[in-house]
């Protein structure tokens, strides 16, 4: 068996290298366009109904290719979540 020994300042260089070297490899984009259900988890909503309150009053960006399927911009559902945030004192 083989040990190898690091000094501190170079073992957590390695470690950065290697979470750089697989966040590179293991790229995984989020879909731009998302169904309702995932729309709706992203919210923590439950009804539907919210959801197409938000569509209707123009807070969330939609698309419709087909008569029954909505789908939904996933960066308006982020903004729209950013743009709610409140300050901590």
């Amino acid at each position: 068996m083989q040990v190898i020994c690091l000094e501190e300042s170079a073992f957590y260089a390695l470690v950065e290298q290697v979470v750089a070297r697989l966040k590179e490899t293991n790229k995984v984009e989020k879909e731009k366009w998302i169904s309702d259900g995932q729309a709706m988890q992203l919210l923590n909503i439950k009804s539907k109904t919210t959801l197409q309150k938000l569509r209707d009053e123009g807070k969330i960006r939609f698309s419709q290719p087909q008569k029954k399927i909505i789908l939904y911009d996933r960066d308006s559902i982020d903004k729209y979540l950013e743009g709610n945030v409140h300050k901590i004192f």
